[in-house]
């Protein structure tokens, strides 16, 4: 049975495109998969950002955590676990000022812990989470996808293929603000097409 995981990170919940479209992507990834569980993941509810605690907690041995240690480090360990158990993830993005919002960047360093989603090797870093396949959607106002100025797809992919995910497929609708209707049907495209 499949797991897909979906991470909204839209600041909106009431008229936004990203968590519109990724609701039509877990829907046909169901469709496609029968009796898949659906992990959803609200980015912006209960946001955890990095602080000194948490940064000493992260790289204290394991054995040799205390308990606030330990409990400091839950909330990132339950969205590791929902990372490491996902055969698909369903991540939506807003671009935000030419990038990914506060609270997916905050998911992010959430997840990205030394032995349990990457390890350094004497060669360099190793990703752990290989054989996932990832959609990004990527929404925007007024920034092309893709463009000089979008630092938030090229992020995104670089930081899934560090973890180990290289199956990655961006589903995008850009530069909203003169054809909203436009960017979302060839978006729902994208989709459909999705293999």
């Amino acid at each position: 049975m499949a797991t897909i995981l979906q991470v909204n990170s839209s600041g909106r919940r009431q008229g936004s495109a990203s968590r519109q479209l990724t609701a039509a992507l877990v829907g046909k990834l169901v469709a496609e998969h029968p009796g898949a569980k659906v992990i959803e993941r609200d980015a912006v509810t209960n946001a955890e950002f990095l602080d000194e605690e948490w940064v000493i907690a992260n790289f204290t041995q394991a054995q040799e955590r205390s308990t606030r240690q330990k409990e400091r480090l839950q909330h990132s360990q339950k969205l590791v676990d929902e990372v490491q158990a996902a055969d698909f993830i369903v991540i939506g993005t807003p671009i935000y000022n030419f990038s990914i919002s506060g609270v997916l960047k905050a998911w992010i360093d959430q997840i990205c812990r030394p032995g349990l989603t990457f390890r350094a090797e004497p060669e360099g870093f190793v990703g752990l989470l290989k054989g996932k396949r990832v959609f990004l959607v990527v929404t925007s106002g007024g920034t092309e996808i893709n463009g000089p100025v979008d630092y938030a797809t090229a992020y995104m992919t670089h930081i899934l293929g560090f973890l180990g995910i290289t199956d990655v497929t961006v589903i995008g609708a850009d530069t909203m603000v003169s054809d909203p209707e436009g960017a979302l049907d060839r978006a729902m495209r994208q989709i459909r097409d999705a293999a």
